[in-house]
């Protein structure tokens, strides 16, 4: 989504985001924040506002849910444009981008700091986390909140009936084809491989685990006229690899995003990708031993992976006409207290994302959360694990969510047959490459 979209959006959003007082009944400064959690994680974002309200007496927060997140960004938006933007808002890794180039719609957090004076120290998140949502130059750009990242998923009862040590999960990318042979040739096992989200997973992980550029420009935080690099040999090989895979039955392509979940719920999948933010629902749904374990890599590649990307959101600060110098200490202060280790660590506990802080992490670790509920670890330590590098860091590319779509398109087609996986990539490139140019022409300053 470029700028111009995100500044043009329908009169009927503006007319429905009314922004609430600017000063609450009881003296304290009113804060407005729009979340997209639902369900449970509606009562945690709750209970952490309610929280911060008790400990002081100059702010209240006020949480409302808007919706998912491209309802949430949508509207956000149309509020500024309406002079009625919220205070605060959540919004997902792959709109950080759009974020970024909405310009004077938002207070970026290095801008909050600075003006409020409020302590809040960049260098306590977590590196592949706060890589993430940082500018070129370290400068934080909006507030870690709800992070996960992908890991690996074992069905040790399936390894046993293997023959299979599912305590010792496959490291390497060898170690798991191999495994997935000899399940299924001597276990039960209807799917020995699958993977949820595979743009995510196997094109934008591996990339960052590997080293590899997946665009120029430092996948895009260098400049908007990066230009992708999936194509090249390394990708190709590791498409390749999985198409292989699906013709003698030892891997199943099974959907978008996180529609192959359910094959491992059921047992019907012995080893699959998702993201770590799943546990909840394996723990829940799952009838059979499994285990939590790192993504595997490629030997060939890289002596020791770096570090995994995040999924999740975080918090931007948003701008309207009038707003006090009071609201936006207020908004520090609240992004500074959902940052103190046991926040953190308490928030953790009760989602399932991982600590954004490493104190946060430190915190959990020494309640003893991590020995009660073994690999709830896994996904810290894959996020912690290596030196950040401008490939392993993240990504700032415009309208990413679509280019995530032109990735199923063209994998699908290799996985039907329809084409081969170096075609299939060329095509994202070309494609992708088209989008990112209209992103360019669109949002240069």
């Amino acid at each position: 989504m470029n700028r111009r979209t995100l500044l043009a959006s329908a009169a009927a959003l503006a007319a429905a985001a009314a922004a609430a007082p600017a000063r609450a009944q009881a003296g304290k400064t009113r804060v407005v924040f729009w979340h997209a959690m639902n369900g449970v994680l509606t009562d945690e974002v709750n209970r952490i506002c309610a929280e911060f309200n008790a400990a002081q007496q100059a702010t209240e927060i006020v949480p409302v849910f808007k919706g998912t997140y491209p309802e949430t960004l949508t509207a956000a938006i149309a509020a500024w444009r309406a002079n009625q933007a919220p205070h605060l808002v959540q919004m997902f890794e792959v709109g950080t981008g759009s974020m970024l180039a909405a310009g004077p719609a938002v207070k970026q957090t290095w801008q909050l700091i600075q003006e409020t004076g409020v302590a809040i120290d960049p260098n306590a998140y977590i590196g592949a986390v706060r890589g993430y949502y940082s500018l070129a130059d370290g400068r934080l750009a909006s507030m870690p909140f709800n992070s996960s990242t992908s890991v690996m998923w074992i069905n040790q009862d399936a390894f046993a009936k293997a023959g299979l040590d599912g305590a010792k999960p496959p490291a390497t990318w060898a170690e798991v084809m191999a495994a997935a042979a000899t399940l299924k040739a001597k276990a039960p096992t209807p799917v020995p491989m699958t993977t949820a989200w595979f743009a995510w997973i196997q094109l934008e992980q591996y990339a960052a685990m590997h080293n590899l550029p997946f665009s120029t420009k430092s996948n895009g935080f260098e400049g908007l006229d990066t230009e992708l690099q999936v194509n090249a040999p390394a990708f190709t090989k590791h498409l390749t690899r999985l198409v292989d895979m699906q013709k003698d039955g030892t891997f199943r392509y099974a959907g978008r995003d996180d529609a192959p979940n359910g094959q491992f719920f059921s047992g019907e999948a012995a080893i699959s990708f998702m993201s770590s933010g799943s546990r909840g629902d394996v723990v829940k749904n799952s009838k059979f031993k499994w285990l939590e374990a790192p993504l595997p890599y490629d030997q060939e590649l890289i002596a020791a992976p770096l570090n995994s990307i995040i999924g999740g959101a975080s918090l931007w600060t948003m701008t309207a006409p009038g707003r006090s110098a009071a609201e936006y200490k207020g908004v520090a202060e609240f992004l500074q207290f959902i940052a103190q280790p046991k926040n953190d660590a308490v928030w953790s506990q009760r989602t399932g994302y991982v600590p954004v802080t490493t104190a946060g992490f430190e915190e959990s670790k020494r309640e003893g959360y991590f020995d009660k509920n073994p690999g709830a670890d896994v996904p810290i330590a894959q996020l912690s694990r290596g030196t950040v590098t401008p490939n392993s860091k993240g990504f700032r590319l415009g309208r990413l969510p679509e280019l995530r779509n032109i990735v199923y398109e063209e994998v699908e087609g290799a996985f039907q047959g329809k084409q081969a996986p170096q075609a299939a990539l060329d095509n994202v490139v070309a494609r992708g490459n088209r989008v990112l140019r209209e992103f360019e022409r669109a949002n240069k300053a």
